[in-house]
């Protein structure tokens, strides 16, 4: 039970005063001083026994009888009540001492509340912990909510990096396909004129400057730098400008170049054989023999067969092995201003010899020898045959003068560029000179040819030929007339 202090200490009070005011009243109906002290004592063993509230209301309504009882004798009663009071001191004291004890123990009751609320603050404490786990759950459900909008994030962005990368790699294959497409087509860096005779190279982009060469029909250049209206080129000895209005490049000048360019096969090791069929079987026809360096024309009309190169022997159509040859397009070269000059005046000096040598009744010249390989003796003693092999000697030397003198003017690189350049020796576009290879050459002709190549030259530099019917002024042999 739980004690007001400052009840206690009004009931002591109470009590103390309701003990002077039985002292000082007269004994009622025969009272006598024990039954005082025994009402007394009573009063205090009650009072140590009940609330502090009923103590109260006890004594006031004791103290309300003693009143109404007393009539007389009033100071004896007062001096009994004063000793009373004084004997009942000890009493008082052990009153107040009981109410000091039950102090410590409302002091007890209220450390033992206080204990308690600790204990109800632990059990809040308590709850208030529980919440937070019973809100982690909420606060994981919302950790899990960035997650899975990140994992949503994250798959979006690894879309967008897998479609930036498609169209990098889309990007990077169109690149690499323009970068082959550059490698097939060699020709965007090149260029051809597209003219009937020759082209003018000029020293500058003007047609007021300098002529720095001529590009010839079926010449190739290199392309140094493009302009809008002139593009800078080199080939051969020249460097120079031409306009761009008579030059085609790129596919177009391909396919200028394969149409007016000579394909050959040249063997890259002796005795590369020419056979009929694209068969490698010992059965099959051989027609020709070609040593290391030789060359012989492709023949482009034909049917392409895996692992074999198509060539033109006489009317007939040959095969090589792809294992043992080049195959290359060679084209004409740029001649610059001095070589056309060197080409003039030799051709002066050859026309004045031709001359001379008319008036004298003929005569022949030592020129510069040629490096020639079997090949080259073949193919020009071909040449000859087909050309004048019903001739007499000189007539069937002439022709080859007039191949030679072809060679050292630079209208090819080679002996076989000169004799299968387009338009130019007919045998050897028709295939009438492969089916003299194939046959056989005959000796005059393969000592005609052989001559030629050492430089005798009894034509005067002549490069070209005609049948005397056709009018042409120049050196006649034969039935030829050379010029």
């Amino acid at each position: 039970m739980k004690f007001d202090k400052k009840v206690m200490e009004s009931g002591v009070v109470a009590a103390f005063s309701l003990v002077l005011a039985f002292s000082a009243l007269p004994a009622a109906g025969g009272s006598t001083e024990a039954d005082l002290n025994s009402r007394n004592v009573e009063l205090i063993a009650e009072t140590a026994g009940k609330s502090y509230r009923n103590v109260v209301a006890t004594k006031v309504k004791n103290q309300n009888e003693l009143v109404a009882s007393s009539n007389e004798g009033k100071q004896p009663v007062e001096s009994k009540l004063e000793e009373a009071a004084k004997e009942k001191q000890p009493v008082e004291s052990k009153l107040e001492e009981a109410v000091k004890e039950e102090q410590p123990k409302e002091s007890k009751l209220e450390e033992a509340v206080k204990e308690e609320q600790p204990k109800e603050s632990k059990l809040e404490e308590a709850v208030k912990e529980e919440q937070p786990k019973e809100s982690k759950p909420e606060e994981a459900v919302k950790e899990e909510q960035p997650k899975e909008s990140k994992s949503e994030e994250k798959t979006e962005k690894s879309k967008k990096d897998k479609a930036d990368k498609d169209k990098k790699d889309n990007k990077s294959e169109d690149i690499d396909a323009e970068e082959k497409k550059e490698e097939v087509s060699p020709w965007d860096a090149k260029l051809m004129p597209q003219v009937e005779e020759y082209l003018n190279v000029r020293t500058e982009a003007s047609e007021e400057a300098e002529p720095a060469g001529k590009l010839p029909k079926g010449a190739s250049a290199e392309i140094v730098e493009s302009g809008d209206e002139w593009t800078k080129i080199k080939s051969g000895n020249v460097e120079g400008y031409v306009k761009n209005e008579f030059c085609v490049t790129g596919q177009e000048a391909q396919a200028l170049a394969n149409e007016l360019g000579t394909t050959y096969a040249t063997a890259v090791t002796g005795g590369v054989r020419v056979r009929e069929t694209a068969s490698s079987e010992e059965s099959v026809t051989i027609l020709d023999v070609l040593e290391e360096g030789g060359k012989i024309k492709v023949d482009k009309d034909a049917e392409t067969v895996d692992g074999w190169v198509s060539v033109k022997v006489g009317d007939s159509i040959g095969y090589v092995s792809a294992e043992y040859v080049n195959v290359e397009l060679e084209l004409g070269k740029a001649i610059s201003v001095e070589e056309e000059r060197a080409a003039i005046e030799a051709a002066e000096a050859e026309r004045k010899a031709e001359e001379a040598a008319q008036s004298q009744g003929g005569g022949t010249q030592q020129k510069a020898a040629v490096a020639a390989s079997y090949d080259d003796v073949t193919l020009l003693g071909a040449l000859i045959q087909c050309e004048a092999g019903s001739e007499c000697y000189e007539g069937q030397l002439a022709v080859g003068a007039v191949v030679m003198n072809r060679v050292r003017a630079g209208y090819a690189g080679s002996i076989s560029g000169v004799i299968y350049q387009s338009g130019q020796f007919t045998p050897a576009l028709n295939g009438t000179m492969a089916g003299v290879l194939a046959s056989g050459v005959s000796g005059s002709c393969i000592q005609a040819a052989q001559q030629a190549i050492s430089g005798v030259d009894n034509v005067n530099g002549a490069t070209s030929f005609r049948s005397v019917s056709s009018g042409m002024q120049g050196i006649v042999i034969g039935n030829h007339v050379f010029f």
